[in-house]
């Protein structure tokens, strides 16, 4: 993977009344290809999730975002406008399955990088909420090194 860009991801969880906020700032991939844009990034200590790496595939009319982890704790969650999908999640104790519904999903992309905002609700799986996500992920391609 060429790690070309500057990939600043800002995750606010609101639950219970409360809000939590991360931000991870990494360095990855981006491409659009075949109607989607791929952002591409090595997961760190930080994240909990050492050893894997994540894609978030955008669609190009913002209807669907999908994020994929693979490695050691894999998970894949797919937040689509109008649709709830139930997801396989793999977490440091084990596998569960959550309800995922989107409430916006927004993207300024274009082939030189950008910006991507997109909300969605989790449930259990018996449709008992458990939290609103709003994650905004900005692209920004790194300067060339100098020759």
């Amino acid at each position: 993977m060429d790690e070309k860009y500057l990939i600043t991801i800002k995750g606010t969880m609101e639950q219970d009344g409360r809000s939590e906020t991360v931000e991870l700032m990494t360095h990855g991939g981006f491409t659009h290809r075949d109607g989607c844009f791929f952002i591409v990034y090595r997961e760190t200590e930080a994240t909990g999730y050492e050893g894997s790496t994540t894609t978030v595939k955008i669609a190009e009319d913002a209807r669907r975002v999908a994020m994929l982890r693979y490695g050691k704790a894999a998970s894949q969650l797919i937040i689509e406008k109008g649709t709830r999908h139930l997801c396989h999640y793999e977490t440091g104790y084990g596998a569960i399955s959550l309800g995922v519904a989107a409430d916006v999903i927004e993207h300024q992309l274009t082939d030189e990088g950008g910006r991507v905002q997109f909300s969605y609700t989790l449930d259990s799986g018996s449709e008992d909420f458990i939290s609103r996500n709003l994650v905004d992920i900005t692209v920004t391609p790194l300067p060339e090194p100098a020759q």
